[in-house]
């Protein structure tokens, strides 16, 4: 169970072996509807996906979008998954073998790994980890790697344009957070841990980024107060 944040952190937040080790625990209490996005993703997905196609998952961590979509797919498919955590990855890989599932598991920088072609890229709760300078950068690396007719899938936590009303989502998702558990004490050290490493953008940005990249279109999938799933399309 995630307890990572009872105590006072000693460093910036980062995805150790640590972290690791209730990484999926603390998505499915941080993130309302975790396991709901997960599959809506999954079912979409798999609907641009045809037998020996190719998805990338970008920051897979412990493999959770991986192995949703193996379990649902009625046809083999070619699985890529990338992170840079070499920790998360073994998880991934111990979830993937307990399941006898498979796929092709690559610990390196998204920035700097060559992407396989692909019919589908998913990447959830992962863009807002990468730096603002770089990561309209990835998108266009995201976009350049699609085949066409090809989509993208993205979920992240988003802000509020209107200041007040931001606010507003904000305490909610925090109240949200203490009924799944987490203290007063563990929000603070947690939003402390996080800060400079998690930084959002509005939805409006991201659909920016996207049509930027060259998506023709970009639909919302998901949206919960400030949590968001898009899908842009590559024509």
């Amino acid at each position: 169970m995630d307890k990572i944040f009872t105590q006072e952190p000693q460093k910036q937040f980062e995805f150790d072996a640590k972290v690791a080790g209730v990484f999926d625990d603390m998505l499915v209490r941080s993130i309302p509807h975790y396991r709901e996005v997960l599959g809506l993703c999954a079912d979409f997905a798999l609907m641009y996906l045809d037998r020996d196609s190719t998805l990338l998952d970008l920051g897979t961590s412990t493999g959770a979008m991986l192995v949703e979509i193996a379990s649902k797919a009625q046809f083999p498919l070619n699985l890529y998954g990338i992170d840079n955590a070499q920790s998360m990855l073994q998880k991934a890989k111990d979830k993937l073998n307990a399941y006898e599932m498979s796929a092709n598991l690559i610990c390196g920088d998204v920035l700097e790994v060559e992407f396989p072609k692909s019919d589908v890229v998913i990447a959830n709760y992962t863009l807002q980890f990468v730096r603002p300078l770089m990561r309209e950068k990835l998108v266009s690396k995201i976009y350049d790697c699609l085949k066409s007719g090809g989509v993208f899938i993205l979920s992240e936590k988003v802000i509020v344009e209107h200041k007040e009303l931001d606010f507003k989502m904000i305490q909610y998702y925090l109240e949200n957070k203490k009924k799944q558990g987490y203290s007063d004490f563990e929000i603070a050290r947690k939003r402390e841990a996080l800060e400079n490493v998690l930084v959002p953008y509005s939805e409006r940005e991201n659909r920016q980024m996207l049509l930027n990249a060259g998506f023709a279109h970009t639909e919302t999938l998901y949206r919960w107060v400030n949590f968001i799933s898009l899908i842009a399309i590559k024509e």
